[in-house]
């Protein structure tokens, strides 16, 4: 069975996101897709005070109008230092604080102005991370299928990488029609999170944070079991 995910690069997605990953044989960073504005591709929350707040990736002439793969990121000079010292002062009492803000350092340092090759090189970085194997493409390089749009674009691609079973998030189950993909022979399948809090700073737990907060309670070393808390 070959099993593929399809999704918009994020800025560090949360936990549900690399589930896909963790169920995923090959996993496709859909970048040559229109951008979303106040969505979730360049920008994100962590926990800052006990309460979520939002990061920022600042971008240049970003527009709904414009595809993923054709914005660029400000220059560094102007961010990077500030969101490095914003991440540091969250966590800097994190139990894996020593583990994690060298990758964060790593990946914000990156120089790369494009923001699909930015996100796509930070997804590699973090999964190599965590120990996934999934095999990550971008949909830019690879289909030369923009042509087709929505859930026929969808199944092209899961021809193309003989896919017997594509996973979707649960957001997407009005977007598809499963005898389409039954057609093909795919098993068309949706990703459930199952409840995992970990200890988080302050009462409570406040979840689908940034894979960030996670990574920086538990480490690489104890994320497996959260990336497999799902149900298909």
């Amino acid at each position: 069975m070959t099993a593929v995910a399809i999704m918009q690069p994020y800025l560090f997605p949360y936990i549900g996101y690399w589930q896909l990953l963790h169920a995923a044989d090959c996993f496709v960073v859909y970048d040559d897709v229109n951008y979303i504005n106040r969505g979730w591709i360049n920008r994100n929350r962590i926990l800052i005070n006990d309460a979520p707040g939002l990061i920022t990736l600042p971008l240049l002439q970003a527009s709904q109008n414009r595809k993923i793969a054709d914005i660029e990121i400000a220059p560094q000079a102007q961010w990077q230092r500030r969101l490095l010292r914003t991440l540091e002062m969250a966590y800097r009492k994190a139990p894996c604080f020593d583990q994690v803000f060298p990758l964060l350092e790593q990946i914000l340092g990156h120089d790369e102005r494009n923001l699909a090759a930015f996100l796509s090189q930070q997804l590699h970085t973090l999964a190599r991370f965590m120990g996934l194997q999934t095999r990550i493409v971008t949909s830019s390089t690879v289909y030369r299928n923009d042509h087709l749009a929505a859930q026929e674009r969808i199944l092209d691609i899961c021809r193309q990488e003989r896919a017997t079973r594509y996973i979707n998030a649960q957001g997407g189950r009005a977007l598809y029609e499963p005898s389409a993909f039954a057609q093909q022979g795919i098993d068309l399948r949706f990703i459930a999170m199952r409840p995992l809090p970990y200890r988080q700073r302050g009462e409570g737990f406040t979840p689908y944070l940034s894979i960030i907060d996670a990574l920086m309670a538990v480490g690489p070393d104890g994320i497996g079991p959260h990336l497999a808390a799902y149900d298909l």
